[in-house]
């Protein structure tokens, strides 16, 4: 068993198949989960376990050399807006229809606990040389 990281095998294994490019959706309880991309879920119970928790757990595990989330996250979920500028102060933001959309393209989903809403956002791996 591992003694640090991330212990969820299947999140743990999902991370080591990603590659440069791939994309990782994290996404709130609420959101549309597409068909298509392997799907990790989380979700324990309402808040269990938070965006925030999650979100920070990853980019201990990934390289991420962007970031994508909805342009209404601003207004409806400052917390989770917050959380975001401050990993991506380059954070691309498109209309929640749009992240919908290019959620299909993803290789992986995350689904989290959260229950607020647009706390979702589509992470692009890096290279970690």
């Amino acid at each position: 068993m591992k003694r640090a990281g991330i212990l969820n095998r299947h999140l743990a294994g999902a991370i080591a198949g990603l590659g440069h490019g791939d994309g990782v959706l994290v996404c709130d309880a609420g959101m549309p989960i597409p068909d298509g991309p392997r799907v990790v879920d989380l979700a324990f119970r309402a808040g269990v376990p938070s965006f925030a928790e999650v979100v920070d757990g990853l980019l201990d595990e990934l390289v991420v050399e962007g970031a994508t989330a909805a342009t209404e996250i601003r207004e409806a979920n400052p917390t989770a807006a917050a959380l975001l500028d401050g990993h991506f102060p380059e954070l691309t933001l498109v209309p929640h229809e749009e992240l919908k959309t290019l959620s299909a393209k993803t290789r992986l989903v995350v689904r989290t606990g959260e229950a607020r809403p647009y706390a979702n956002v589509l992470l692009r791996c890096g290279v970690f040389f």
